[in-house]
């Protein structure tokens, strides 16, 4: 069993798991960040690599990836950072990238240096399950979970091939759209949660819009763990980021408990 899938293990409770832009706003605030969310009550951290094109993020991700870029993180940086932060944390690590910067990486080379750094999964947005078996195998291989996405408008086949390739948990994307905090969640949420339930018995994670522990409560009680990142990289602006975003979590944590 792996690193992330003992994260489901534990009964009666709803995973938090966190996102920010490694390297956003500085090396040093992502260094500070993540055991912050550890110590708050996350589950899993995801650590987003910077890209110059992420087409599944909305503004505040796409701004926090380019002033990432601007101050010059390169993904070899975001493995060293990786390595660092394993010694801070024994939270589950995951790697959200689009598919270029692992191809222009070497896949291999960078499934190796993945687990070399620590991380436990991976998440690429831009990657269909047919076209996934390179990194699957070299993902296995070096002991790293990779987990697929699925949307509302995902056809009864698509969800079964994406149930089917999906190791550690299944991302569930509750809107038809970009990432981004909205003021409420979609009334169709429930209905997309319930037809993948009953395509497979894997962690379904639900992520994308997710922004006030109204809203992570209102999809703990349909989900097995809830995915916030957008409001996590705004408060990464703020002068007293690290108390407010200790806060924010311990407040999503104390929800999805209740």
């Amino acid at each position: 069993m792996s690193k992330i899938e003992k994260v489901f293990t534990k009964q009666g409770h709803t995973a938090l798991i966190a996102y920010i832009t490694t390297g956003y706003p500085s090396i040093d605030a992502t260094l500070k960040a993540v055991p912050v969310l550890a110590e708050n009550g996350c589950d899993i951290i995801e650590l987003g690599i910077p890209f110059s094109d992420p087409l599944a993020d909305g503004v505040t991700i796409q701004n926090a990836s380019y002033r990432a870029l601007q101050n010059g993180i390169t993904t070899n940086i975001c493995l060293e950072l990786a390595g660092v932060l394993r010694k801070k944390v024994d939270t589950p690590l995951v790697f959200m990238s689009y598919y270029n910067p692992i191809y222009h990486y070497g896949i291999d080379k960078f499934c190796k240096a993945c687990s070399i750094s620590g991380i436990d999964g991976l998440i690429i947005p831009d990657l269909p399950p047919e076209e996934g078996v390179e990194i699957e195998e070299s993902s296995s291989n070096n002991g790293i979970d990779l987990i697929y996405l699925l949307a509302p408008t995902s056809n009864n086949e698509r969800i079964k091939l994406g149930a089917e390739h999906s190791r550690g948990f299944i991302y569930l994307v509750s809107v038809t759209g970009v990432t981004g905090a909205r003021s409420f969640l979609p009334s169709g949420l429930e209905d997309f949660i319930n037809r993948v339930r009953k395509t497979t018995e894997k962690p379904l994670c639900v992520g994308f819009g997710i922004s006030t522990p109204e809203q992570a409560a209102q999809v703990g009680r349909l989900a097995d763990g809830v995915i916030v990142g957008s409001r996590i990289v705004q408060l990464l602006e703020s002068n007293d980021s690290f108390f407010r975003i200790g806060n924010f979590i311990s407040e999503l944590r104390h929800a999805l408990d209740s």
